[in-house]
């Protein structure tokens, strides 16, 4: 139940018109009641409210916090019995003006704001910023939206955030016992399960909270829980493409082969819960302390079967003639990269493929342990505050693998597969085996029977790995705030320090001896590893394949750690401290036309990174350091054209500073992925300086209307750069890591992005009447967002757009609210944006293709502290694409692009998902 105070004007129907207002603050107040009581031009009355309207409720409260903020701001806020509507932070901010989403998976994770690169958002938890267990990405998957009272995403920064905000702050405000009257039960439970390998899911969620008058004040008690449990099957494949040096053809400048083609069938239960606590003590009006804990988990179990085809396995075979291919020529080779065989990089033949196959089961798990002491006290009046702040946070990254068995095809070519593929389809990967047969006179190979199992061929097992890697990351913060309330100003003045530390900490178990596969259980031959159960997935594959059996992989695991000893992986582990101390000045200036916000922060940052590593073939402990002095102004002018219309007008600055792990002094090897990353210790922060121009209009008696143009000016831009490793150096235990992609990030030039951004919020109910429309109309609503961006910057001597900005995001909702009744259309969708950037030889940059859902969601208020609901998320079950565009190298090398086309290096589908259930709230 909500209180909220109204003024009412007089005469019986005008207070129809103010209960039509008031749907906006979910408003379904009896008439009758206020009818009987007594009206005047200028009297206030309190009209009780309850939770019948959860959107209009949400978006009314939203706007009110909003149009009161003295910067630039989006909020997603409860409705009025605490409820965001969706289960993680991520998807309930993704309904906002500017806001799109990067999915994995298919569950939303990061937040892109006004189509800018994650890395430029920050995670706040009631107004401290908080280390996100993989880093400065913030993920919000693992941040159940169960924990929020609102969620206020600032655009605009101000000198009392930190300097790392760039694009903007996600500020998740935890509830509080004092947002309620007095006693507050509510929960969930729901039901559901997932299209694709009709799997299920589950979730709860209960808040329980309570205020206790003593003797020495008031306290405020609430305890939070939640849990969602998701079960599902992915569909994935990857090709990896590189121009081929001994392609030496006419055309080879535009020719980009497939080296590998891989399936990644995952198998997957994903687990998000929650507990949270919040104890606040009010001794008196002028003062109040706070004691908030939150503790999110976020598990991933993944048994994932990955069948590689290793297409360029005998390249060194191929010709490097340049001379055109003559007719009726007799190839010898495997033909990989051949066109004289009549192969072509979409479409071909190539025999004896080496098929190197792994099975994973891993047992990842996130988490973020924060907790926060924090006072606020008023002296002299009111005239004087003070604020004060402690937290900790401790945030982990378990990536440990329960365990890992490869399987490689033998050297002898005849008992390897012949691979025919079709990639013409960019949704499909189609791969047609066959045996491999050989002739003589001369020796060149031909195509066998066809074989429809993938497991038919020899496999030997070659190695069994298991992993323990976990990343801890330990963050202290103090803040101390000072301000003065002045007759039409408000000054303030802060210090804080920030301290963190990561660990990166990885050990593990190699087996690769047939010795040491017998003495743990491990069969030499797939066939005894696997269990026969159908491929749950759609996805059309051109063969089939068995499942690895989970029970077997833990059973092999669990001997292999009673009989063998952990080995540190000493080039992935690192030790990364990182210090900021800051101060800020900021004032507050109101007018009778508005307000001015100004200020500037400083902040000092100190850097140390440790760790192994290898030169010249000798191992040493490698230690940089590095220390920087950044200012941060920042101006916002807020101007009231009327009392229902906003122009605001700001200038803000920020620096987006490298990850943690791009700081450490060695390199990372992540097998799984065959992937290489290395840091760099004197990589320089991403400075960026922008200004923003906003119009809003809080229409009467119910709306809203925004339109806004930004510009941000960028230097030194932060990049990852990808190519192949081509290099034996880290090869070890038997693994090839020449052909994994080695990425890094580095600094490029400058650059911009600017862009325009608009959105409405209309309800039918307020215009009804006056339209002369029936009353069950009024129940219709619509939410409209669309950003558009325009980015060039200045990377390894080509323009191109911002790694990680989309070109347009936009967010189209319907929805109808009557009779108890809640019904929801959501779309979202953005445009492609850049990935990576591509280097000569590979396939050129890499962009993930333009990303939409349409989700549905409906509530029945059976009574006031009762309902039901039903969800249907990934509607349009679109696949998500990640691709390269060769032409982009080709164009930087002034070579003419010709007819190059994009080509498919990943695509996922996920499928379809419903959930029902009920809600209650006392």
């Amino acid at each position: 139940m909500q209180i909220i105070s109204a003024r009412r004007p007089a005469g019986i129907k005008l207070v129809r018109l103010a209960l039509t207002c008031g749907i906006a603050f979910g408003a379904m107040a009896s008439v009758e009641a206020l009818a009987q009581q007594p009206l005047g031009e200028e009297e206030s009355e309190s009209i009780v409210v309850t939770g019948s309207r959860p959107i209009a409720e949400s978006e009314a409260a939203a706007l009110d916090i909003q149009k009161n903020s003295d910067s630039l701001v989006a909020v997603a806020a409860s409705d009025s019995v605490g409820r965001l509507p969706d289960q993680n932070i991520a998807q309930a901010a993704s309904r906002l003006p500017g806001i799109s989403v990067e999915r994995d998976q298919g569950q939303a994770r990061y937040i892109n704001l006004r189509g800018a690169p994650k890395s430029w958002t920050t995670l706040s938890f009631d107004g401290i910023n908080v280390v996100s267990p993989e880093g400065r990405d913030a993920r919000f998957d693992s941040i159940p939206s169960a924990i929020a009272g609102k969620i206020i995403v600032s655009k605009a920064v101000t000198p009392d955030m930190p300097g790392e905000t760039v694009a903007g702050n996600v500020n998740v405000v935890t509830r509080s016992a004092f947002d309620y009257s007095g006693f507050h039960l509510a929960g969930k439970g729901g039901l559901g399960f997932a299209e694709l390998g009709d799997r299920k899911e589950y979730e709860g969620s209960a808040v329980i909270s309570n205020r206790f008058d003593t003797g020495i004040g008031e306290f405020g008690v609430l305890l939070a829980g939640s849990y969602y449990e998701r079960n599902m099957i992915t569909d994935n494949f990857e090709i990896d493409r590189e121009q081929v040096a001994r392609d030496a053809r006419p055309g080879n400048a535009t020719r980009f082969w497939a080296h590998e083609v891989e399936n990644k069938l995952y198998r997957l239960t994903r687990k998000n819960w929650s507990v949270s606590g919040r104890l606040d003590w009010k001794p008196d009006e002028q003062n109040m302390i706070s004691l908030r804990s939150v503790y999110t988990i976020f598990t991933d179990d993944e048994a994932r079967d990955n069948y590689r085809f290793d297409l360029d396995d005998r390249e060194s075979d191929l010709s490097n003639s340049s001379a055109a291919c003559t007719t009726n020529t007799v190839n010898t080779t495997s033909n990989y990269a051949d066109i004289c065989s009549g192969n072509t990089p979409e479409k071909g033949t190539v025999y004896g493929v080496d098929i190197r196959q792994r099975s994973t089961l891993r047992a990842f798990r996130q988490s973020i342990f924060t907790n926060t002491l924090a006072g606020d006290h008023e002296f002299g009046d009111g005239a004087w505050k003070l604020s004060w702040v402690g937290n900790y946070t401790e945030s982990k990254d378990d990536r440990s693998v329960t365990g890992e068995a490869t399987w490689d095809s033998p050297s002898t070519r005849t008992l390897r597969p012949t691979v025919s593929y079709d990639f013409t389809n960019p949704n499909q990967s189609l791969i047609i085996l066959n045996r491999t047969l050989q002739q003589s006179n001369p020796t060149r190979y031909l195509a066998g029977a066809a074989v429809t199992s993938a497991d038919d061929f020899t496999k030997p097992l070659s190695s069994f790995t298991v992993l323990d890697a976990v990343d801890t990351t330990k963050a202290y913060t103090g803040r101390v705030v000072l301000s003065r309330e002045l007759e039409h100003a408000t000054l303030k003045a802060g210090v804080q320090y920030d301290r963190r530390n990561k660990i990166a900490n990885e050990n593990n178990i190699v087996l690769n001896t047939a010795a040491q596969f017998a003495a743990v259980g491990l069969p030499t031959n797939y066939a005894d590893f696997s269990q026969n159960t159908p491929f749950m997935g759609e996805l059309p594959m051109g063969y089939t394949f068995h499942y690895f059996d989970r029970d077997k992989m833990r059973a092999a695991s669990a001997k292999a750690q009673d009989l063998y000893a952990f080995v540190p992986v000493s080039g992935n582990n690192y030790n990364v401290r990182e210090e900021v101390f800051a101060g800020f000045l900021m004032g507050t200036f109101r007018y009778d036309w508005g307000s001015v916000v100004g200020g500037v922060r400083v902040e000092h940052i100190k850097n140390e990174g440790r760790a192994i590593a290898t030169i010249g073939g000798v191992n040493g402990l490698q230690v940089a350091q590095a220390s920087q002095t950044l200012a941060f102004p920042s101006m916002h002018i807020n101007y009231n054209v009327d009392d229902t219309k906003k122009l605001r007008l700001s200038f803000n600055s920020g620096a987006a500073r490298a990850d943690y792990d791009q700081l450490r002094p060695n390199v990372v090897i992540n097998d799984t992925n065959e992937a290489i990353s290395g840091g760099n210790p004197a990589i320089r922060p991403e400075r960026a300086y922008g200004v923003d121009a906003y119009f809003e209009w809080y229409m009467r008696p119910q709306g809203y209307l925004m339109i806004g143009t930004f510009y941000k000016k960028i230097e030194d831009v932060l990049y990852t750069s990808a190519r192949r490793f081509n290099s034996g150096a880290l090869n070890s235990n038997g693994i090839d890591r020449s052909n994994y992609i080695f990425s890094g990030l580095v600094n490029g030039g400058s650059g911009r992005i600017y862009g325009l951004e608009a959105a409405a919020q209309l309800q039918l109910e307020p215009w009804t009447e006056n339209l002369g429309l029936p009353d069950f109309l009024g129940g219709f609503g619509v939410s409209a967002n669309i950003t558009l961006n325009n980015s060039k910057v200045d990377i390894a001597g080509r323009k191109m757009r911002l790694p990680g900005t989309s070109d347009f995001v936009y967010n189209l909702g319907g929805y109808y609210e009557k009779y108890g009744l809640s019904l929801r259309l959501q779309y979202q969708n953005r445009s492609k944006w850049l990935d990576t950037v591509g280097a000569t030889g590979d396939g050129g940059d890499t962009y993930w293709a333009s990303d939409d859902e349409l989700d549905f969601s409906a509530r029945y208020a059976i009574t006031k502290n009762f309902e039901i609901y039903f969800d249907a998320s990934n509607l349009l079950n679109n696949p998500g694409r990640r691709f390269a565009d060769p032409a982009s190298l080709l164009t930087a090398s002034g070579t003419p692009t010709k007819s190059i086309t994009s080509q498919t290096m990943e695509w996922e589908r996920f499928g379809r998902r419903y959930t029902g259930g009920f809600r209650f709230n006392f």
